[in-house]
């Protein structure tokens, strides 16, 4: 499915409605006076009164308290909107924890229930009409998520956690990123915002809380051991395999998802296979390195990452 228009002018989510009609607000008035203080001025030129007349004086007089109401107005929409933002926090909302790290996105979906949580990486997943909370924070350097479709831009600060309230209102596949410079990759930090069905994120979330599936084939099996016996399992985990990795993205079902390296690549066998190989190549100063194997040790631990679903 390709992604919709990464535009905070299409709102896909309560809040990014309200912040929209905030805006649509502010813009019109703001024409509307640029447009009258235009015709007035092309009057003046008309004119060509060599000193103020008793209704020039008045004309300012009342542009000028006309001014101080629209702006007055103004403040108060923008006090109802953040109100509006601020107090929809229901206790039955869906719990992320997004964490950002240079430079890629850590998501985790909380439950009560330990074995019930699901670890994954630059892919959110949200059922439509649900109301859904982000937990952000930064492991390093002082990241932004900012998913226009659905909400305003929010920082994560590296020891400080910070709240986003949404709720999706219809179905799509939406482009989120770091809106802050964050080192020498920042505009590779990207990740989709799914918004499907109930019972498609239903699907989706009881699926991704299962361990990976044991390789069957030979090639699939052979590449498991290669996974295991390089630095691969040394930085990565795969939830069923003695992979306990912490320092890059979760693999568990890794094949699932529609890029790797943070949105920068399609995940196809091909652009996996060049990625393992040889990342600094593609996304220079991340920190992961160059894995160099022979060809059939690379092909069949390529085989054995397409598995991962």
């Amino acid at each position: 499915m390709l992604p919709d228009a990464q535009t905070a002018l299409q709102p896909a989510a309560n809040a990014a409605a309200a912040v929209h009609s905030l805006w649509s607000l502010m813009f019109w008035v703001c024409a509307g006076v640029f447009l009258v203080v235009l015709a007035t001025l092309g009057v003046a030129l008309a004119r060509r009164q060599s000193e103020p007349s008793k209704a020039v004086t008045r004309s300012v007089a009342g542009a000028t308290v006309l001014t101080v109401l629209i702006l007055f107005g103004l403040l108060g929409a923008s006090v109802w909107t953040s109100h509006t933002l601020a107090a929809a926090r229901p206790a039955s909302a869906i719990s992320i924890q997004v964490t950002g790290h240079q430079w890629w996105w850590e998501i985790e979906y909380e439950a009560g229930v330990p074995s019930a949580r699901v670890l994954t990486a630059n892919e959110i997943h949200l059922p439509v009409d649900r109301p859904v909370v982000f937990k952000v924070t930064s492991r390093d350097v002082i990241h932004s998520f900012w998913a226009p479709n659905l909400h305003g831009k929010r920082d994560l600060i590296p020891g400080y956690t910070t709240a986003i309230w949404l709720q999706p209102t219809r179905t799509g596949t939406f482009r989120a990123q770091c809106a802050e410079f964050c080192g020498l990759q920042h505009a590779h930090m990207a990740l989709e915002v799914i918004v499907e069905s109930e019972d498609a994120f239903n699907r989706w979330l009881s699926a991704r809380r299962q361990p990976a599936a044991p390789p069957s084939g030979d090639l699939e099996q052979r590449g498991q051991q290669v996974f295991m016996s390089t630095r691969c399992a040394g930085c990565h985990a795969i939830r069923g395999t003695d992979a306990g990795g912490q320092v890059g993205p979760d693999l568990t079902h890794i094949a699932s998802r529609g890029t790797i390296a943070a949105g920068t690549l399609p995940n196809t066998p091909a652009h996996l296979n060049a990625w393992v190989n040889d990342p600094q190549a593609i996304k220079p100063g991340n920190q992961m390195p160059p894995t160099p194997l022979a060809t059939e040790d690379m092909q069949a631990l390529i085989a054995y990452l397409e598995t991962l679903r």
